[in-house]
């Protein structure tokens, strides 16, 4: 069908981008013109093109490549759909093995475009902005390499990202964006704040939580237990790995033995054929919590939390600091329960999604639901029951919300919800999942009114989803300056000069008595440097104590934002006021 867009239509960026791609790939061909063209769509706030050349490019490659490009666009070619068959395509893209191999995997019947703005000629579907003229705000952000078609025993591709606007000050409004996340990025805050590490040796995605790391990990661990415990969920631990018959049954295997890890032997004493595997997941062991005891309508529901270590084995390709690891901490709970209580079940945790995500943190939630799929279990009835349930529960909390047209899993529609953080980037966050799988597959049971035993429902949640990438997610939000309750040091204590060393020490030994995180820095640096790098670690408070302060039991607090500012308060004063902040969670300082 046809559709005419203008440049305030979110579809009309999308051509823009894709055209974009095409106009980039018409420059490395100008300027490398022995480059194997792979494939150069549209993303979110950009587009990519993949190039097979002997080499990296580089900044001045880059340089060169977007000053070509606008010598493209100012040439104003008109982009020009062409319909071929095969043996024609074959012919156009004789010297391009890439295309070949796309052009042998499309079906007879396929229709077969090509599209060509000036010198280039690109197999591609479209569609296009009517003329090359039509780019006028882009840029050029890096490059990297990329494996062909994301298979990592394919040969490496290198990977040119950019991105384009219709209007310049949209343009140098997300460049300006890209420079803060720049400045937030957790791999590099994590390393000057000593959060956290991955260490070569013990291998990618793995990751080492420093002490100050380990005590936020902690912290969060801590609030959504308590959230758990308050809520009526019972905390239990699990194996981190199981006999792999475990996961045949739960359907896991094979379905996901590609992000599993390699099954390993067992041990002397057992069959030569049982083989362990490490837990990819939790759900399954949950499953035999419930099933290890004869559990009545009554007994429901069942609410079990788990924050478990789960190993998945993800492509070192795809690893990205804290954001996406092999080693996971999730903050995972089950609710095993009858049909009819699913709709408060989710309600519930909803609740909870908003205490700890949105007054905790103060995020702005996007909600989706997801719904069946084509390739399904269960009956329709069913799956109507269960995605009207999801909508009644988001209704019933006033949430709006988008549909995803069968982006459900096989087994259960769910609720995915995203935050938004400081510099408006959208990350995945808590998900509520049905499941009519599970407790079919391990037999689960409750014996109803009636006498006769029925299948629970099963209601997959997490709000944090990994602790890990909520951490990392946290970190960029909040550019490593944690609120205080989160703030792995929360006091740092600073006499002036030696004569007030111990009392120094006093007022930190007071504030680690009432629980507190406090550090004294009394070293022979002068007060500058030690203000300075206070700031530089991020401390909420910096109790500075000279001669006065020392003789009134008084400090002179310097707050993390404030600049040279200071208030003279008690050490009284200064307790009460950071009990309140950290009982309450106070985004503050």
């Amino acid at each position: 069908s046809l559709a005419i867009l203008t440049d305030r239509d979110p579809e009309a960026l999308e051509l823009l981008r894709h055209s974009s791609a095409h106009i980039l790939a018409t420059a490395v061909r100008e300027l490398f013109p022995s480059a194997g063209i792979g494939f150069g769509p549209p993303i979110e706030d950009g587009f990519y093109y993949d190039f097979q050349v002997d080499r990296p490019f580089t900044p001045d490659d880059l340089e060169r490549l977007e000053a070509k490009m606008a010598e493209v666009a100012s040439r104003d070619f008109p982009f020009v759909r062409e319909v071929v068959d095969r043996a024609e395509a074959r012919r156009r893209f004789a010297d391009d093995p890439l295309k070949l191999e796309r052009i042998e995997e499309l079906s007879e019947h396929e229709t077969i475009t090509v599209y060509t703005d000036g010198p280039f000629v690109d197999l591609c579907r479209g569609p296009h902005i009517p003329r090359t003229g039509r780019l006028k705000h882009f840029k050029l952000l890096h490059a990297a390499g990329a494996y062909w078609r994301g298979d990592e025993k394919r040969q490496m591709l290198q990977r040119i990202y950019g991105t384009a606007w219709f209007k310049k000050e949209d343009l140098d409004a997300y460049l300006h964006r890209l420079e803060e996340a720049r400045k937030r990025d957790h791999r590099v805050l994590g390393k000057q704040l000593d959060l956290f590490s991955i260490q070569e040796l013990v291998g990618p995605g793995l990751v080492f939580w420093h002490p100050k790391g380990a005590m936020v990990k902690w912290l969060l661990t801590r609030a959504v237990e308590d959230d758990n415990i308050r809520s009526g969920y019972d905390l239990v631990y699990t194996p981190n790995i199981t006999r792999e018959e475990l996961f045949k049954i739960s359907g896991h295997l094979p379905l996901y033995e590609a992000n599993q890890y390699p099954p390993m032997a067992a041990g002397h004493e057992e069959a030569e054929d049982i083989r362990y595997r490490v837990k990819p997941m939790n759900c399954p062991m949950h499953a035999l919590i419930y099933k290890s005891q004869q559990r009545s309508y009554r007994d429901l529901p069942v609410r079990l939390s788990e924050v478990a270590n789960v190993y998945r084995n993800e492509r070192s390709g795809v690893l990205h600091g804290l954001l996406r690891v092999r080693g996971l901490s999730m903050d995972d709970a089950h609710i095993f329960c009858t049909p009819d209580q699913v709709e408060d079940e989710i309600f519930l945790c909803l609740d909870q999604v908003d205490r700890l995500v949105r007054e905790t943190f103060g995020f702005e939630l996007d909600f989706e639901v997801s719904t069946r799929p084509t390739e399904r279990l269960g009956d329709d009835e069913i799956w109507d029951r269960a995605e009207s349930t999801l909508m009644r529960a988001l209704d019933r909390k006033g949430i709006k919300y988008r549909v995803d047209e069968g982006g459900g899993a096989f087994y259960g529609p769910k609720i995915d919800i995203k935050f938004r953080d400081s510099i408006g980037r959208l990350w995945q966050g808590p998900t509520i999942q049905l499941d009519f799988n599970l407790p079919d597959r391990l037999e689960l049971e409750y014996t109803g009114p009636d006498n006769k035993p029925h299948r629970p429902a099963m209601i997959h949640r997490a709000i944090y989803g990994t602790l890990e990438r909520f951490t990392g997610n946290l970190i960029e939000h909040f550019a490593g300056a944690f609120p205080v309750w989160l703030a792995p040091e929360q006091v740092r204590v600073i006499p002036i000069s030696d004569a007030q060393a111990d009392a120094a020490r006093k007022v930190a030994a007071r504030l680690k008595q009432s629980g507190f995180r406090v550090q004294v820095d009394d070293s022979s640096e002068t007060l500058n440097y030690r203000i300075r790098e206070g700031e530089v670690q991020k401390v909420p408070y910096m109790a500075v104590i000279g001669q006065r302060e020392a003789d009134s039991d008084s400090l002179a607090l310097r707050v993390r934002g404030a600049g040279k500012k200071q208030e003279v308060m008690t050490a009284s004063a200064f307790l009460e006021r950071l009990g309140d902040e950290v009982r309450t969670r106070k985004m503050i300082p």
